[in-house]
């Protein structure tokens, strides 16, 4: 048993202390804290554990772990210097993780205990006889019912041979044939009679791994129909409850002529019994074939067939199972059903989804993909900011990512279940984003809309000065005035921003405001270009070709080594973003033969060498060569048209402005 020491009583120490306790693999033997008052130390106590405010009176050689949960890195710092070779220190970060793991393990457990108890109610409720066997035909499913019918203990039965439980069972054959089989009369050893219904069970990939029968006890049934004479009282019964069925229901004989609809057929189709009865199948379709017919001939059902019926042109799904008596075709029964309403209720539901969708953050840290040093570095702090409510400054260049990560940060936190609201704040003029942000006194802003979840302000540094002003007023007194009112609003809401100007200039330049900036880069993220991780653009394609197949309707498997290679040499000044342009182009020009994306179908990519004729100087200087490079070169392909240019750069017209501003890129250059 390892012994532990948990430095630290505050929430986090009572969490693990909680979890330790419960363990027969660890001993906590004292929990120390420098606030005699904090709740730690009173669970210790309850616990009949030592408790203390220093703990250099418990370390000892023998301590296996500690566990710091004070957060304070000067403590730490101290326990690592103090603590023998073999005790292992453990920071409060990892603990916390392992405690929300081992927290969410036993509510997927309970989950998992909770559907598995729903399973084996709804099985059990039902008035069938349910089995199930696996690939070497023992059981694996047993229902009380089924135990009943046949005359066995359902624990005896789990896991033997089907053949010592039902020696003439048929689904063995299901098994290698992979075919169902409906409604197959079978006697008991017990004298039973029961008709069952045989499938196949497969996994995702279509493979069979089992059998499943459910039969039903058909003995009273027999006697009883053998016992009546009166076949039109039994007519008679069958017609009563045939129109009783909200469904709409039609019946033909083995000749294809109809012998009995009820009310519900005619009011979705809108034909009498006068037109459809002795008439032939056809007469009822006004688009498509007779399912009537096609089963009569084939002698097998059909489900789910789309049709059109009756003189209202009535949109309908058709299910048609054939009549056998004693081996012999009597005629088929159709169940038709509207779906107008279906199709009404599928668009609301996508109109839901839809709204839901846009009040998401859509990636997870699971979407950021990569595994050299500067992205697994910056991933890993995105996930220490997601544990925080400090706002965040996320830094990188266009088609870096700014969004994923801010996404992924929203999704990481306690905040997951609000919503997530992103602006981009080039992309309107001033006044409509302050109304936008803050809100009206006739409606509120995005502050207020988001509630408990995350505001994601992207091109911070486009904000206006008085938008500027009145985001700091907001931060610093935790507080929201709407436009034109006094009510003042608590602000609940996370904000994160992302920028890819250089924001120390434009503070020089009198432009962004220093204390706003500090404000907001409490916890800044600078994420890598493209160029500094190219070892990632393997993964990083196979992830885009995956999410572009699903655009475009494609089968493409990959990339040829080839193609990947010259991918591998660019510089990417556009990033990611300019990744997934070039292979969604290759794509779109490939023949819908071909699998695979070759050289051929890349477009000209510049070459390395376009962007190293300045290798001389601060980074941030070279990269402000390589965009304005970038700006003259869109610019002259579109003659000078300044809305093409920002289109194509994915940048506001404001912003290309200020760019071409900033650089003093020629006039007649940029028209």
């Amino acid at each position: 048993m390892q012994k532990v020491l948990i430095v630290g009583a505050g929430r986090g120490g009572v969490a693990l202390l909680q979890v330790m306790a419960e363990s027969d693999a660890f001993q906590v033997y004292a929990v120390v804290d420098h606030d005699p008052q904090a709740p730690g130390l009173t669970l210790a106590q309850s616990l009949e554990i030592e408790t203390g405010q220093d703990w250099r009176k418990y370390l000892s050689d023998q301590t296996d772990i500690i566990i710091d949960v004070t957060g304070d890195q000067e403590t730490f710092d101290q326990l690592r210097e103090a603590r023998s070779r073999k005790t292992v220190l453990i920071p409060g970060s990892v603990a916390s993780l392992v405690y929300q793991l081992l927290t969410e393990k036993e509510s997927l457990i309970s989950h998992l205990e909770h559907d598995s108890y729903i399973r084996e109610l709804a099985m059990n409720s039902t008035h069938d006889g349910m089995i199930g066997i696996d690939c070497d035909h023992r059981i694996i499913l047993f229902n009380d019912r089924a135990a009943e019918m046949i005359g066995i203990n359902k624990d005896k039965a789990l896991h033997q041979s089907i053949y010592q439980v039902v020696p003439l069972s048929g689904l063995p054959r299901i098994i290698e044939t992979g075919r169902a089989e409906n409604n197959q009369e079978l006697m008991l050893d017990n004298g039973m009679k029961v008709v069952t219904t045989r499938i196949p069970m497969v996994n995702e990939t279509g493979e069979v791994i089992g059998a499943f029968a459910v039969f039903k006890d058909i003995t009273e049934v027999v006697n009883l129909a053998e016992e009546m004479t009166n076949l039109k009282e039994i007519q008679t019964m069958l017609e009563a409850i045939i129109q009783s069925s909200d469904d709409a229901i039609s019946v033909v004989d083995e000749q294809g002529r109809g012998l009995m609809i009820n009310r519900a057929y005619t009011r979705l189709t809108g034909l009498t019994e006068a037109e459809v009865i002795n008439q032939p199948a056809e007469a009822d379709i006004s688009e498509g074939e007779s399912m009537h017919m096609q089963v009569l001939k084939t002698r097998r059902p059909v489900r789910g067939v789309k049709m059109v019926v009756g003189p209202n042109r009535k949109e309908v799904a058709v299910n048609v199972a054939p009549i056998i008596v004693n081996g012999q075709l009597k005629g088929s029964v159709g169940v038709i059903h509207d779906l107008s309403e279906i199709h009404q209720l599928t668009s609301e539901l996508d109109r839901a989804r839809r709204i839901i969708r846009s009040l998401e953050a859509k990636y997870t840290f699971e979407d950021i993909l990569g595994n050299s040093d500067e992205i697994l570095l910056v991933t890993e702090q995105a996930k220490v900011a997601s544990k925080t409510n400090t706002t965040v400054l996320l830094r990188g260049e266009q088609g870096s990512g700014k969004e994923l990560f801010a996404n992924a940060i929203h999704n990481g936190s306690e905040r997951k279940y609000n919503s997530f609201l992103r602006i981009n704040c080039g992309s309107m003029p001033a006044a409509f984003l302050l109304d936008t942000l803050f809100g009206t006194e006739e409606s509120d802003g995005l502050f207020v809309q988001a509630g408990e979840g995350t505001v994601f302000l992207d091109e911070i540094g486009e904000l206006s000065i008085e938008a500027q002003h009145r985001l700091l007023e907001a931060l610093k007194s935790k507080e929201i005035k709407k436009q034109g009112s006094h009510e003042m609003i608590k602000l609940k809401a996370r904000v994160i921003t992302a920028s890819h100007i250089n924001l120390e200039r434009a503070i020089a330049k009198g432009q962004f405001s220093e204390e706003l900036y500090y404000y907001l880069s409490r916890l800044t993220l600078q994420l890598p270009p493209l160029r500094s991780h190219k070892q990632d653009i393997p993964v990083i394609c196979d992830r885009l070709i995956l999410k572009l197949n699903q655009s475009f309707g494609r089968t493409v498997k990959g990339i040829s080594k080839d193609a990947l290679g010259q991918l591998t040499e660019y510089e990417w000044p556009g990033n990611v973003r300019e990744l997934e342009n070039v292979l969604s182009r290759a794509m779109i020009f490939m023949d819908q033969k071909e699998e695979v994306i070759e050289q051929k179908h890349l477009i000209p990519l510049q070459s390395e060498q376009t962007f190293k004729r300045e290798l001389n100087g601060p980074l941030a200087e070279q990269l402000e060569n390589v965009e304005k490079e970038i700006i003259e070169q869109t610019l002259r392909k579109h003659n000078g048209n300044k809305t093409a240019t920002a289109k194509e750069l994915d940048i506001s017209i404001r912003n290309l402005y200020y760019k071409i501003e900033k650089y003093q890129v020629e006039s007649e250059r940029s028209g």
